[in-house]
């Protein structure tokens, strides 16, 4: 080699060498620069929700402005309406997912049903608030946790059957082939061999549908609303400990605002379960 060559050789290396370093060095700004920020956060969530916790938080119902309370209608409400939620939502989404991949992933149905998973997938849930307000809410005049089940399960379902139909897909065919040969039936086979295969990573996607509607607001404002009193009447407006935090965060009363804190750091104690959950199924998947 000749030095001329072993000098642009190494001029090239050092080039090279240079953007890998300079962009390392920016990915690790940008990953410190969003820590920070998410420590920040949780700093603040626990130093506020913390100092807002009490056992009347957990067994009082929300309280007049500057009288003591808690936050026990809205966990309520929020356990009722998103167990609900996840009660309609998981099925469908399930079936819908078996169908996509094990019955006709390439007919026009599973077309359609997947541009439609793709749409729902990035809608706002306010827009499917407002779609719920318009067919249920307005048309029976009022507000009810019915409605607010129906769209909170209209956020569930197209999350399962992304998940349900990704990890189907993950199952090996020969798998399926094997127990055809034996003589098997379809839904035997998809019951006993592809959904079992699939079950941790279908339950992670759940997990996961559950964790993002366990904070959703805007859904909620426009069909359960709120409710001050307890109720488990599901005909009438239901307190969720989402909207409660929206409006108490946003009023001028201090133990308002506790309340708020305390709510936000329940909810998130919560999702982060709910994500280690998954992330736990995942890994026992693998």
């Amino acid at each position: 080699m000749t030095p001329a060559v072993e000098a642009q050789r190494l001029a090239i290396y050092g080039r090279r060498k240079l953007v890998n370093q300079i962009a390392l060095v920016l990915s690790l700004g940008a990953m410190a620069f969003g820590l920070v920020w998410l420590f920040w956060i949780l700093w603040e969530t626990i130093v506020l929700g913390v100092g807002g916790l009490s056992w009347a938080t957990l067994t009082e119902m929300t309280p007049p402005p500057n009288e003591d309370g808690g936050l026990a209608n809205a966990i309520y409400g929020s356990v009722l309406m998103v167990g609900l939620a996840t009660f309609v939502g998981t099925p469908v989404g399930i079936f819908a997912g078996i169908y996509l991949v094990e019955y006709e992933p390439h007919g026009w149905l599973a077309s359609a049903t997947r541009f439609v998973n793709d749409i729902l997938l990035s809608a706002p849930s306010i827009v499917i608030g407002l779609f719920i307000y318009a067919v249920v809410v307005a048309r029976f005049n009022s507000f009810s946790g019915w409605a607010g089940v129906l769209a909170l399960a209209l956020l569930v379902i197209p999350i399962v059957i992304r998940t349900t139909e990704n990890m189907l897909l993950l199952v090996p065919a020969g798998l399926r082939e094997a127990a055809y040969a034996l003589g098997t039936p379809k839904w035997k086979v998809i019951l006993s061999i592809t959904l079992k295969a699939a079950r941790a990573g279908v339950l992670t996607g759940v997990l996961l549908a559950v964790a993002r509607i366990a904070g959703e607001t805007a859904p909620l404002l426009f069909t359960a609303l709120s409710n001050q009193f307890w109720t488990s009447n599901l005909s009438e407006p239901m307190a969720s400990l989402p909207v409660t935090i929206f409006k108490f965060a946003l009023s001028p009363y201090e133990n308002w605002q506790k309340l708020a804190w305390a709510g936000v750091f329940i909810i998130t104690l919560a999702v982060l379960g709910l994500n280690i959950l998954a992330r736990v199924l995942t890994r026992s998947k693998g």
